[in-house]
This record gives C-alpha cells, structure tokens and sequence, in this order.
C-alpha cells in the first residue's frame, strides 16, 4: 500500500517568517523585525498549547492575534489596532517555501496521496494555501478544528487517520516542528522531520522520528525511493 503524506503547514510549507519584511517597514529596524518575528511564532504555539490544556479552545487565528499583541506590548513596539489588523493580513498571506510545490509535483507524479494537515481553520489554511500557490497540489485540507483540539493532542492524529482511512503504518506525518513529531510518533504514525535550519536541535525525549531531512525535496527522493520502491 503506497503511504499518505500529511503536511503540516505553517513552518513547514510556509514560511512564518515571510512576515519579517512587513515588520522591519513597520518597525523600522531589521533586528528588531527578526526578533519580533521569531517571538511571535513562539508564542502562538504557546498559546495554542495553554488554550488546548484549559480545555479552553479558540481558533488558531485567534491564538495568532493574541501572541501578535503580546509580542508587540512585550518589545514596546508601539503597534497600533491598525497595525495589529495589517501584520494579521499579512499573516494570512504568507509565501511557501521555494521547494514545495517540486517536492509535491515529484510525490505526486509517484503516485502518492499529498494532505495539508494543520492547527488552523480549513478556511484560513486553504486561502493561504491557494494564495501561496500550493493548494492545487495537495489532494486535501484536514483540520484540528473539525474536533476543537490542537497539535500535538494524541487525539488529532487519530482524527487525521479516521479522514485519510489510512493504516498508522502507511500514514506519515511531515512536519518542521519537533513537537508535531513527537506527537504523531507517540501516536503510532511514521513520521519525518524536516531540518530547515541545519543547527536546530531536536528534542531528547527518546522519540525520534523515522526519517530527518533538510528539506522537501530530499523527503521527495527518500520516499521514493526507500518507501515507494523498495
């Protein structure tokens, strides 16, 4: 049986970071751009994970907004309601990474079953998908929010089965983030993490994932090679 590929979809096939640009004409300060950037993104999964423990769940986007707040009161950016409007725009509208679309036109041709897999809205993640040109190379957008739950709840990883009718075995989960892959191997899933930044560590909690790649295009040749034709 050939496997199914679920993506994750913001830091994996897009860029979170494609926001900097807009922060550094906002902020005026390219340092202060990065910085207000990597911190953001730290603390929506933050809140995502707080809202999720409470039983307290929100939307992803909403998670978005209120790290974008925090991060903005925490560094004094001195970001108005405006801004906060704007940079959440432009949030939606993020760039993908420039191996994707290859990588999945390669998965694809091989005949394997591509699926965006995500914390946000089917709504928000296939308007970004479509925007980011990606979504007409993916064969579906699967949701937590169907089930009001967020990553990496073992029960979203059975969910996302229950959609692909998929064996544990034959259902991988793709994902730059360590926790996503951790906790779709907990779940019993295969799983790889793709490495996009060379000295980002993984971590040590004796769960490794079944396949590290730097990026998409070397999942594509490994799949094919090591799961397709073996």
């Amino acid at each position: 049986m050939q496997p199914v590929l679920a993506f994750d979809v913001y830091g994996t096939l897009i860029d979170t970071q494609g926001v900097t640009a807009e922060l550094e004409r906002r902020l005026n300060d390219a340092s202060s751009a990065e910085e207000f950037a990597k911190r953001w993104r730290e603390k929506q999964l933050e809140y995502s994970f707080r809202h999720a423990l409470m039983g307290a769940y929100v939307p992803f986007s909403e998670c978005t907004r209120e790290a974008l707040v925090f991060t903005s009161r925490a560094l004094q950016a001195g970001l108005s309601d405006n801004d906060h409007d704007h940079l959440m725009d432009v949030y939606a509208e993020l760039p993908a990474f420039p191996d994707v679309v290859d990588a999945l036109d390669q998965l694809r041709d091989a005949g394997i079953r591509c699926v965006a897999f995500s914390n946000g809205t089917t709504e928000a993640v296939t308007q970004l998908l479509v925007r980011a040109g990606v979504e007409n190379h993916m064969d579906a957008v699967i949701s937590v929010d169907d089930i009001k739950r967020f990553k990496p709840d073992p029960a979203v990883y059975s969910y996302l089965r229950s959609q692909l009718e998929a064996r544990p075995e034959h259902t991988w989960l793709i994902s730059s983030n360590a926790f996503d892959v951790i906790g779709a191997t907990h779940a019993g899933l295969r799983s790889a993490w793709v490495r996009r930044h060379s000295d980002a560590p993984f971590d040590p909690w004796g769960i490794e994932p079944d396949m590290t790649v730097p990026d998409l295009e070397a999942l594509a040749e490994r799949i094919i090679r090591q799961v397709v034709n073996r």
